[in-house]
């Protein structure tokens, strides 16, 4: 796992350095915002939200291939606290071809624990993921690894492979296959499949199904569908 960071922090300081020359082509920065409702917030396949709804809202700047943002949602975890979750992020996302790379980094922060410390389930990751598209279609593969999963977890790394396809103007279908492992916790592999819908130029509806293979940890790894809505502007 040690080598796993390694790896990815020397690629996205890598891809940082040699970006900053591909860079000089951005005429400006670009900033936009995002809101969104679901009735169930879903993150590798687990409820955030003990299967109830969740309202979100972010935003994000841009500069060529150099990206940052901040994204906030309520969440349940069963317990008293906590009960919003703030995150941070950044990165590079350079092209080659057909093929776009994304690294960076995330911080996953949270209000206070159910013992009311702050930042006793907040937790880093870091990023690297590519796609290629393939005619209409675009696969995907991502992997993240976090140096200490909250509650003395120890490492974890996280693995997904994506697809989406266009089906008309409107409809994409889309679906994701992934394993999460944890030094000191259980393992287990999530899958999702659903189909997003455009309403208008900046909105559009999602419909998914979400699923695990450890039922057993618990309801909120329980199959469920999640549908949300998403605006952007």
């Amino acid at each position: 796992m040690k080598t796993m960071k390694i790896v990815l922090a020397a690629a996205a300081a890598t891809v940082a350095l040699s970006g900053a020359a591909m860079a000089q082509e951005a005429t400006k920065p670009t900033i936009s915002f995002n809101l969104g409702i679901t009735n169930d917030y879903v993150f590798r396949g687990i409820s955030q939200t003990q299967g109830d709804p969740a309202i979100s809202g972010g935003v994000d700047a841009g500069y060529g291939i150099f990206y940052a943002g901040a994204w906030a949602s309520n969440v349940d975890f069963g317990v008293p606290d906590p009960d919003l979750e703030v995150d941070f992020y950044a990165g590079v996302k350079p092209t080659v071809g057909d093929t776009s790379f994304d690294f960076g980094v995330l911080y996953y922060g949270y209000r206070k624990d159910k013992n009311g410390a702050p930042g006793a389930n907040s937790y880093t990751e870091l990023k690297a993921a590519a796609s290629h598209t393939f005619g209409p279609a675009t696969l995907g593969a991502a992997v993240y690894y976090s140096p200490e999963w909250p509650g003395k977890g120890g490492d974890a790394t996280y693995y997904e492979g994506n697809a989406a396809l266009p089906l008309n103007k409107y409809f994409t279908l889309s679906g994701a296959v992934g394993h999460q492992e944890i030094k000191n916790y259980g393992d287990y592999n999530t899958w999702n499949v659903g189909v997003g819908f455009l309403l208008g130029e900046n909105a559009t509806i999602d419909v998914r199904y979400h699923d695990t293979d450890e039922h057993s940890y618990g309801k909120i790894y329980d199959s469920r569908v999640a549908v949300s809505l998403k605006a952007a502007f």
